[in-house]
């Protein structure tokens, strides 16, 4: 198709809005650079001969309207945000490759059958206010004008004045979901290693897994470490630290696809000639399955109210997200896996275990995801980086779909 210097040249001109003085990006929503961002994609989306458009929120789209379905519409795209200091990919990898894609097939192939359209999501990351996923929730209507009226960013900034700054406001809580959307594909870097590490060019990505997570304490009793004999500790870390390997053990014996991770520990009065008398710790578990993943949480918090009980210690949870699995449309799936392998391609069909805007829209819209592969599965950090081929690769497959989608009967 020859789109690197397309790819290349798009993504290095994205990259140069928000760049940050430390290395690598920070393009948060309604920042001056976020607009500048939008504003740069519109007039590329423009030049392609796309119709444009914002929303009430800032959600950016462009269309080619088709020739036979006008009303039927097949949607790509991703978000515009970014983390603090993230990479170059993330987000607007997906929105690059939309843009590329159509207008490669509206300058191949003429006016689609059915409507192509690319959607540049205002926010996904959370990384400036409190909020995640403000472009996709208002996509598909099911933002809530409460949750963000009160918030405010790390400098005192508040959202809604930031939002009407730019030139935005409210979604009208009259507007319905749209109801010609027939196909959403997004297409992004992996964010782990394993396509890498099984050199692999594509991802097709059938589920994205649930999570939960939890914020545990667990309390002992600090006390003297040279004077307190070990029989009569209470040691939270000590607690912590049976917990932690007995939960991970489990995890490790029921295998792919479960992930356990205790990321976050912090012992108090975490001194060193003290035995600690607390610990505050998290637990991130996630699975494609959803039976699977309560069933594994239920015996992780059994597990834990045990192995605290057997140190004399007590133990307080928190769980403050449950986010179910969100299969993707099979259809879309396999309109996304002959593409590639009609290319000739090397793949797999695998599931994401990070979420993505594609999770708010596949309980709406036929929805599927393809990946590329991520160096060293490093993302949110300026390392962030795909082989150039890889992200070709990934436009090429994505037009592929797209055409099957909107071109053909």
């Amino acid at each position: 198709m020859g789109l690197e210097k397309e790819v290349v040249e798009m993504l290095d001109m994205l990259s140069n809005i928000g760049n940050d003085p430390t290395g690598g990006m920070t393009r948060l929503l309604y920042s001056d650079s976020w607009k500048q961002a939008q504003e740069y994609v519109q007039k590329k989306l423009e030049t392609s001969g796309m119709a444009t458009r914002f929303d009430s929120v800032g959600n950016l789209f462009g269309r080619i309207e088709g020739s036979k379905y006008p009303n039927e519409t097949i949607l790509s795209g991703s978000h515009i945000d970014t983390v603090v200091n993230g990479g170059t990919l993330d987000g607007q990898y997906g929105v690059v490759a939309a843009v590329l894609a159509i207008d490669y097939l509206k300058k191949t192939y003429g006016a689609p059958l059915r409507s192509l359209e690319v959607i540049s999501m205002a926010e996904e990351e959370g990384s400036r206010f409190p909020t995640v996923f403000w472009g996709s929730k208002n996509f598909v209507c099911e933002a809530k004008r409460e949750d963000v009226e009160t918030i405010s960013d790390f400098e005192g900034h508040s959202f809604v004045t930031e939002m009407r700054r730019q030139g935005f406001d409210f979604r009208d809580p009259n507007e319905s979901i749209r109801e010609d959307i027939k196909a959403f594909v997004e297409i992004h870097i992996e964010q782990g290693s394993v396509l890498e590490k099984e050199n692999l060019q594509i991802g097709v990505v059938n589920n994205i897994a649930g999570q939960k997570r939890y914020t545990f304490v667990l309390k002992g009793q600090a006390n003297h470490a040279g004077t307190t004999p070990m029989g009569y500790r209470q040691d939270a870390v000590y607690g912590f630290a049976k917990i932690c390997s007995t939960v991970i053990d489990r995890g490790l014996e029921l295998g792919d696809p479960l992930v356990v991770t205790f990321g976050k520990v912090e012992p108090k009065p975490n001194t060193v000639n003290v035995v600690p008398g607390e610990v505050l710790f998290t637990m991130d578990c996630r699975h494609t399955d959803s039976h699977l993943l309560d069933s594994f949480t239920a015996e992780a918090e059994q597990l834990i109210q045990e192995i605290a009980a057997e140190h004399d210690l007590t133990v307080e949870m928190d769980l403050w997200m449950n986010e179910r699995p969100v299969p993707m449309d099979e259809e879309i799936v396999a309109t996304v896996e002959r593409a590639v392998k009609n290319s000739g391609k090397r793949y797999k069909v695998m599931h994401s275990g990070a979420g993505h805007d594609s999770q708010i829209i596949a309980p709406h819209f036929p929805t599927a995801m393809i990946f590329v592969p991520s160096i060293d599965g490093i993302s949110h950090n300026p390392a962030e980086a795909t082989p150039t081929d890889d992200l070709i690769a990934g436009v090429e497959v994505l037009a592929a779909a797209l055409y099957e989608l909107a071109y053909k009967e």
